[in-house]
């Protein structure tokens, strides 16, 4: 299978994807087939349940789902209001793929999480926040299969922005429709949506939730490692979903997509860190095998980076993207991100040691300032990569380049082109110029000229492109 919803594929009994065998999409009445009837539980005992397997946030922080559900019944014993249970299907990292092939293929697992919560903590209603419309539209169909629910869910569609998955930008959205991080240190589960006690996962948990209410403590615990039981859903190379229970090698499951660890294994996305070759081989899949080895599971994004790219121009890629994402609210993300993204493309083009030393003062401007985490995770993204691929950092710092171009293997969203800049290779001198003016659509090749003579430009840059189009001492650029 190719193409959109992704190829999934499972080591051993499949948990979360249980259906797949045979069928594309998991409808209602499958479901019940496959599951069975969802049971309910009260507060206390759905908190302990959760502790008893460790079940974690499979969105990015792993904070203790138990943690979460006893921080909003505490808030509405003391507000004496009813809770609001929110499901994160927004998905913003366009590396990881597994929330929506849930969303799209076994929508009802999440649902059931989330009735499950809601039940147990009484909530006044329960909301999915999605950002695509596939996912919305899913849903929609899985809630009309079910005829009724209590309480009501409604499914809203907010901007797809990588800001919009943060737990307070997102009950924001849901609020308002301003899907914008708050800041103040207000958590959710105090005052989230409207104003309400509000119980936020993403879409995984609510899933393994449901299955482990079905399940019970132990007959879950025996899947995967004792320390953390279960299975875990990855995204490989942002194109292929994996189920595989906590313990296997990473390398295993590398292999199994027709992958190996290359130069190094990006693991938990663009908010994680680099694996170097050594510990990627190393590595088993759970989240404290990654973090002995330096890296972090995050939401599951993993990705490896082949022999043939440059390694530093797909990190200042991801780094310009991750600027652009900003919500515009804080000036170290919004002002500081571009900030150190241009230092670091200095830096990848012979830059030197000022280069380098701009780029640590800029990560160290951004750090611990934000009004989200997004300012600390992109600086903590950039020093890993520093730290893991220093070879071709000092191959850059001092000669200008490794010689490799960018493959642009780290996937990013794909943009509507509004036009092309094209190259005049008959009057191009390799004067730079252009690329100042738009780093984002024109990159120099190892000899100085432009490395495409045809480049889609997006809506937004026609601006920059008519300017890089004008400082062109040999007008050899046109836009057409």
């Amino acid at each position: 299978m190719s193409g959109f919803p992704p190829p999934v594929i499972w080591f051993g009994r499949p948990v979360l994807f249980a259906g797949l065998e045979s069928l594309d999409r998991v409808d209602y009445r499958s479901h019940l087939v496959v599951h069975g009837q969802m049971p309910a539980l009260p507060a206390e005992e759905l908190a302990e349940l959760a502790e008893n397997v460790d079940l974690r946030g499979r969105g990015g922080a792993g904070f203790p789902f138990a943690r979460k559900l006893r921080a909003v019944v505490k808030a509405v014993a003391r507000r004496r209001t009813r809770p609001v249970v929110v499901v994160n299907g927004t998905e913003g990292e366009p590396s990881c793929l597994k929330d929506t092939t849930l969303l799209l293929r076994t929508p009802h697992l999440v649902v059931d999480g989330a009735l499950i919560a809601a039940a147990a903590l009484d909530a006044e209603q329960v909301a999915i926040g999605v950002t695509r419309a596939g996912t919305e539209e899913s849903l929609r169909r899985a809630l009309a299969e079910r005829r009724s629910v209590k309480p009501p869910v409604t499914v809203v569609r907010l901007p797809e922005r990588f800001v919009t998955g943060e737990g307070s930008a997102l009950a924001r959205g849901i609020t308002n429709g301003i899907a914008l991080p708050r800041g103040g240190g207000v958590r959710t589960s105090d005052s989230g949506v409207g104003g309400a006690p509000t119980l936020l996962s993403n879409a995984e948990t609510y899933a393994q939730l449901a299955v482990a209410a079905r399940w019970g403590a132990l007959p879950y615990r025996e899947i995967g490692t004792p320390e953390e039981p279960g299975t875990v859903l990855l995204t490989i190379a942002g194109s292929t979903v994996v189920e595989t229970p906590t313990g296997v090698p990473l390398e295993t499951v590398l292999a199994a997509c027709g992958l190996d660890v290359g130069q190094g294994v990006l693991v938990g996305g663009y908010h994680g860190k680099w694996l170097t070759p050594e510990a990627a081989r190393s590595a088993v899949v759970s989240r404290q095998s990654f973090q002995r080895l330096g890296g972090a599971l995050g939401a599951g994004a993993i990705l490896p980076l082949p022999e043939t790219t440059c390694p530093l121009w797909e990190v200042v890629r991801i780094s310009r993207w991750m600027a652009d994402e900003t919500a515009g609210q804080c000036g170290p993300c919004y002002l500081g991100l571009p900030d150190l993204t241009a230092s670091l493309e200095d830096l990848v083009r012979g830059g030197g040691q000022r280069a380098f030393d701009r780029v640590q003062d800029g990560m160290r401007a951004v750090t611990g300032r934000g009004a989200c985490s997004h300012p600390d995770a992109a600086a903590r993204f950039v020093a890993s990569s520093l730290a893991v691929f220093d070879d071709d950092l000092v191959t850059h710092t001092y000669q200008g380049g490794c010689g490799r171009p960018s493959q642009d293997v780290l996937p990013l969203p794909e943009v509507e082109s509004a036009g092309t800049i094209v190259v005049d290779w008959t009057l191009c001198e390799a004067h730079g110029l252009c690329t100042g003016v738009l780093p984002d659509v024109i990159r120099l090749g190892a000899d100085g000229f432009p490395a495409a003579g045809v480049m889609p430009v997006p809506a937004r840059l026609l601006s920059q492109a008519a300017r890089a189009v004008d400082r062109c001492p040999a007008l050899a650029l046109r836009i057409q």
